[in-house]
């Protein structure tokens, strides 16, 4: 029987890294695990063996990988800041590969910008996310029509989400990291101005 230890988020699951799942099963796709939650970056020292939660998270993650591959397929995720991708690659080292799609959506990055950075060898595509789900984003990046998804279950969207994402291939503007982090401006507070 097919497990989740056979696919790249078996080392993620057994780090503890995947935390707070919607999704977290096989899709419709034969050989395809996929995954929809947070993804710890940096834990926060326990105290007194208290759990506490992430002090860095990639939150609202869609994620994908194929069973037998040492690497996600296709990552969308939410970062508070852009200067959270190192944190990202770190947690992530060896399971975010050279040819994998991988849309990071940055609350402190220019509404009105989109980049492509290139670190430690993987590409990562760099979005703006202004009040939208991730989710919600990545439909519309992708062109994918809500009516089409009312059908399908989890699994199936995230299928549908993955496969458009695997033929993705708009270019946006190549910085450095270094670039980015001086492009990025202050994160703003998500909850601001919001109906209490």
């Amino acid at each position: 029987m097919s497990t989740i230890e056979k696919t790249a988020f078996g080392k993620l699951d057994v780090d503890k890294r995947l935390q707070n799942p919607v999704f977290k099963d096989w899709t419709k796709k034969p050989g395809r695990f996929g995954f929809r939650g947070e993804i710890a970056l940096k834990f926060a020292p326990n105290i007194a063996d208290e759990a506490r939660p992430p002090e860095i998270v990639a939150a609202q993650t869609i994620a994908v990988a194929e069973e037998g591959k040492p690497g996600i397929d296709f990552l969308a995720c939410y970062l508070l800041s852009f200067a959270y991708l190192k944190s990202l690659v770190d947690a992530l080292r060896g399971i975010l590969v050279p040819g994998g799609k991988y849309f990071l959506f940055c609350n402190n990055i220019d509404l009105n910008k989109r980049y492509q950075v290139t670190y430690e060898g993987v590409s990562f595509y760099i979005l703006p996310i202004d009040e939208a789900t991730v989710y919600n984003e990545t439909l519309e990046l992708f062109y994918i029509e809500r009516n089409d998804l009312k059908k399908l279950d989890t699994a199936g969207k995230t299928d549908r989400m993955a496969d458009a994402a695997l033929r993705y291939a708009a270019v946006f503007p190549e910085i450095s990291y270094e670039e980015g982090l001086s492009l990025m401006g202050p994160v703003r507070d998500p909850g601001a101005n919001r109906p209490v």
